[in-house]
């Protein structure tokens, strides 16, 4: 079970967590995704980061009577996936992290990295990341990576975009997240065969 937050401007039902979504099942990998509050209420701006966090943890708790015993990973699209990982930070156990598009600094302001939490997980993480990402210069994410060490994998998708867009190739969301959930199902299947 893969619990998936979604993007600061975009729902659960976006196309690209939905075709993520359906692929990844289609994998072997159940995804439980919902709305934070904001995005519930119909309001643009997310919650300040403590109401993100326990609408994660409240998420993920569902997520964990859902899967029934089964091993359960967080993450998320964008802001998603860096709530999970503060919420992981918090205690929340989650076996892996999946990180798709992790935004480690906001565009244009590499000197502000979201990163000091990220040293002190435990669990294994992946980051899926366009090698075009504006919120993710690809010097400063090595140097994270190279920190984290044998915890994180990096799959860089070559000339992906913050949406994984790439210039020439489909700007389909859909067509776009159905096509990294292969990466990410192989991250959890190893992690999972890891815990046998």
């Amino acid at each position: 079970m893969l619990v998936l937050g979604h993007g600061a401007g975009s729902s659960m039902t976006s196309p690209f967590l939905t075709g993520f979504s359906e692929q990844i099942a289609e994998l072997g990998v159940a995804t439980h995704r919902f709305d934070f509050p904001y995005m519930r209420a119909g309001r643009r701006a997310p919650d300040r980061a403590p109401v993100l966090i326990a609408a994660y943890r409240q998420a993920w708790s569902r997520a964990v009577e859902l899967a029934a015993g089964l091993p359960v990973f967080a993450g998320g699209r964008s802001m998603g996936g860096r709530i999970a990982s503060m919420a992981a930070a918090e205690g929340m156990s989650a076996a892996g992290l999946v990180f798709l598009a992790y935004p480690l600094h906001p565009p244009g302001r590499p000197e502000k990295i979201r990163d000091q939490h990220l040293y002190g997980l435990p669990m294994p993480m992946l980051f899926l990341q366009g090698t075009r990402d504006s919120f993710a210069q690809p010097a400063l994410l090595a140097g994270v990576l190279e920190r984290l060490g044998s915890r994180a994998q990096l799959v860089s998708i070559e000339g992906g975009d913050h949406s994984f867009a790439r210039a020439g190739a489909s700007r389909d969301g859909r067509r776009i997240g159905a096509s990294l959930a292969p990466l990410a199902a192989a991250f959890v299947e190893r992690v999972v065969a890891g815990l046998g």
